[in-house]
């Protein structure tokens, strides 16, 4: 067993982040193992152990006496412990809850106590049951990977090529005590269903070998899952743009690729919004993927914590609730001149106030400037500056009529988002400015204007 253990840590190079190591520790079988073969272990890896434990306090008195056992067990093994009160908020799920605080807890360990790294007691039974649930839930490649030997963020599970009876006949052989969780012995988790229930039901009416099967899949999906990491993070830098928090991607790239990548290319967009891929289904990817099936076309998608929306050339990976209307109106009187803030769009409207001395030549570079030009005189000095709204329109210097700035976004394929804050001016009840349709043709400076209002947009 400690050759075993040995041999898959250098085979994965755990310990290559350093000799300080986090051991947790449950109480039960698969972890007590864990703790007593890496402290054999300890001399040939030159690693300093400390024992980590997280009481989420579920079941009462049950909790608290593992917590004394990881205790004492620790101190007779002459080792530090660090112990986490973690209750499950209620109405949460409990074991995914569980699953991010004692994760939040490793974190925390790594980066005060330090660590280098933190060991799990997962096993091969824990990798098989991963994969089939997972597969049982529709994952691609990725999930299917299962739990990985060595993690980005420093955990490393020296057990995950040994079985559960391996574990608990080290300890036998030893007599070393474990504690049991009453709460793997019930059905309402649906892991237990799986461990209790169907592995067993797979194994003896299908496959004897199944969890070797099992692991097999997540090594191999795992190999699969490293290439297509480096292709998508390639594809990433080149492809997706990222804009204030969002993610943008142009449906022409991703028609263009195959739908293999171009599946992978959407998961790295919502999980570099989202932070993670929890809750992504592959149906929420085929959605995504639809809405670039046309050349034209528009189109939402809502999944996970992410809200995606199709507009004329682009697709906008975001996050929930930033599309909402809450939020969405402002109003403000504008300096003029100066500069003035606009809400949420990153930007400001700056204006600058300025007198013709001589001729229209004065203002060569007012002209080239990158803005419009409003007569000072027809305009008054009392502007307020506002976000586009339904029903606005105006007619821009040089059109023949009137159009609804709704029409003109159109026209000029302005994404849908782009137009939630659209700033324009009001003089009283008249548009006089909109962004990128510039000037009113009834206030535009013309060559027999004395005073210029200059009016441009700030990053």
């Amino acid at each position: 067993m400690i050759e075993r253990v040995a041999k898959v840590m250098h085979r994965y190079n755990m310990l290559q982040r350093g000799p300080r190591l986090g051991v947790a520790v449950s109480g039960g079988a698969d972890s007590v193992c864990l703790l007593h073969v890496l402290r054999d272990l300890a001399a040939e890896f030159d690693a300093r152990l400390t024992v980590l434990h997280v009481n989420h306090e579920l079941r009462g008195e049950e909790s608290a006496a593992d917590e004394r056992f990881v205790r004492e067990l620790a101190a007779r093994l002459g080792l530090p412990a660090l112990v986490c009160a973690a209750p499950v908020p209620a109405g949460e799920n409990v074991e995914q809850a569980a699953r991010d605080l004692r994760l939040a807890f490793f974190r925390r360990a790594m980066a005060e106590t330090p660590l280098d790294a933190v060991a799990t007691g997962h096993t091969a039974d824990d990798q098989a049951e991963t994969v089939l649930f997972r597969f049982l839930r529709g994952a691609g490649g990725a999930g299917l990977s299962g739990i990985r030997p060595v993690t980005a963020e420093g955990l490393v599970r020296p057990l995950i090529e040994c079985v559960k009876a391996d574990t608990e006949g080290y300890l036998r052989d030893r007599a070393i005590p474990w504690r049991e969780d009453s709460s793997n012995q019930g059905l309402q988790f649906a892991r237990n269903r799986i461990r209790r229930e169907l592995l067993p039901m797979l194994e003896r009416d299908w496959n004897p070998g199944l969890r070797e099967m099992l692991a097999r899949t997540a090594d191999w999906a795992r190999a699969e899952e490293e290439y297509w990491a480096a292709e998508i993070g390639r594809l990433a830098g080149e492809l997706l743009r990222e804009d204030a928090g969002a993610v943008m991607v142009r449906v022409a790239d991703l028609r263009a690729l195959p739908a293999a990548t171009g599946r992978r290319l959407v998961r790295r967009a919502m999980e570099k919004v989202k932070g993670d891929l929890r809750g992504v289904e592959f149906a929420h990817v085929e959605a995504v993927m639809r809405l670039t099936e046309s050349v034209e076309g528009s189109g939402r998608v809502q999944a996970a914590g992410l809200d995606i929306l199709r507009s004329f050339d682009w697709v906008r990976f975001f996050e929930l609730g930033e599309y909402s209307l809450e939020g969405r109106n402002y109003e403000a009187q504008a300096a003029v001149p100066g500069v003035t803030e606009v809400p949420s769009a990153h930007v400001s409207v700056v204006m600058e106030l300025l007198e013709k001395k001589e001729s229209i030549s004065d203002f060569g570079y007012v002209y080239n400037s990158d803005g419009s030009w409003l007569d000072g005189d027809r305009v008054s000095r009392n502007l307020w500056l506002r976000n586009w709204r339904p029903g606005d329109q105006y007619r821009p210097e040089g059109a023949s009529q009137a159009e609804k700035i709704k029409s003109m976004f159109q026209s000029a394929r302005i994404p849908i988002w782009e137009r939630r804050h659209w700033p324009v001016l009001i003089d009283g009840s008249e548009i006089v400015w909109s962004r990128r349709f510039g000037a009113a043709a009834d206030f535009a400076a013309d060559a027999r204007s004395k005073r210029i209002l200059l009016v441009r947009e700030s990053k």
